[in-house]
This record gives structure tokens, C-alpha cells and sequence, in this order.
């Protein structure tokens, strides 16, 4: 067997799911990063932006296991302009980042998309929560989509519904999360997982 840091997410998580720990409670030694050595250690916030439902989650990765201290999903009414959207995403990343005291902020990267439209709206709601970021004064990181998948369910191709059961199962969250919440927790936890030294 290879040691664990040379090993991918994915046959971790294959090792995992033969040995039927997926879907109960996790060992402690099963709770630390899969990554070995990587990662960071602190409260950080995952933003999953975007402007008319940005989700937030702040995970405390101090100790054995990650939780889940609050999370939000910031729905903005069709009828409210783009600019007031935009002012209530970094206010709210400002003021969750600030209650929690994090020590990191991590958000998805931007996607290819051919609509013009879509990139200057997604790229608009991702500089409002990356002011708000920069105000707080901790590290940022971005990181892909299918990093983001492959981190926390071993799969970079996982649906949203698949990502969204591995993180009650991760966190042991009482209730299902919303998507737009769920993934900004698994952004936060790859971050946790897999940040550079």
C-alpha cells in the first residue's frame, strides 16, 4: 500500500467505502485530513459565489473532526439591482468572516462559460466576496470545481446532491444543507484538506 501522502483523494475514498466507514460516524483517525502533512489548521470560509444565491460555511478545522460553526445561503430577489446584490455579498462575507474570527477564506474559481452575460455577472459576485476577503486580512484561495469534488467526495465529476450527502456525513450535520451551502462547506474543507504547507 502506498503511504498516504502519495495517494490520491480518490483511493482513499475507495479504501473508505470498502471498509463501510462512509455514511457512519468517522474514527479519529479516520477524521484528519486525508491528505496527510497539507492543509490548514483554523476556522476557514467557504464561499460559493454568485448573485442572486451566494452560499457561505464557516468549518473549524482546529480540532479532530470538522464542524460546522454557521452557514447561509444569501438569496437576492429577482427585482433587486446588481449593485445592491453585490454590497450585500461583501457585507455579509465581511461580517461572518469577522464574527468567526477565520483564518482563511477559500472560494471556487471561475468556470468556463460561453454566455458573456453569466462570466461578468459570476465575476461581479466573485469580487464582491473577494473585497470582503482582502478587508478581513487572511489568506485566500481558489480553487477548481472538480479539486473541490474530488477533495471531499474522491470523485471531480460528483453531482451536487453527491457532494451535498458527503458533507452531512463529514460534518454530521443534523438536517440537509441547501446545495449553494453544502458546497461552499466542501470548498472550506478542501481547503482544510489540501492547502499548500
Amino acid at each position: 500500500m502506498a503511504p498516504v501522502a502519495a495517494r490520491s483523494a480518490r483511493s482513499l475514498w475507495t479504501d473508505a467505502i470498502r471498509s463501510g466507514s462512509v455514511g457512519r460516524k468517522p474514527s479519529a483517525a479516520r477524521r484528519a485530513s486525508p491528505q496527510g502533512p497539507r492543509g490548514f489548521r483554523g476556522v476557514v470560509l467557504g464561499i460559493d459565489p454568485s448573485l442572486r444565491g451566494t452560499g457561505l460555511a464557516v468549518v473549524d478545522l482546529t480540532g479532530a473532526t470538522p464542524r460546522l460553526r454557521a452557514s447561509a445561503t444569501l438569496r437576492m430577489p429577482a427585482g433587486l439591482p446588481a449593485h445592491d446584490c453585490l454590497a450585500r455579498i461583501h457585507a455579509e462575507v465581511l461580517a461572518m468572516g469577522r464574527a468567526h474570527r477565520v483564518g482563511a477564506v477559500a472560494l471556487e474559481s471561475t468556470v468556463y462559460v460561453q454566455n458573456l452575460r453569466t462570466v461578468a455577472i459570476l465575476g461581479a459576485s466573485r469580487g464582491a466576496a473577494l473585497a470582503a476577503a482582502g478587508a478581513l486580512g487572511v489568506p485566500v484561495a481558489e480553487y477548481a470545481p472538480s479539486r473541490i469534488k474530488q477533495a471531499v467526495t474522491g470523485n471531480g465529476r460528483a453531482d451536487k446532491s453527491q457532494v451535498a450527502r458527503m458533507i452531512r456525513s463529514l460534518l454530521g450535520t443534523e438536517g440537509e444543507l441547501a446545495h449553494d451551502e453544502a458546497d461552499a462547506a466542501a470548498i472550506a474543507l478542501c481547503h482544510g484538506w489540501t492547502a499548500a504547507g
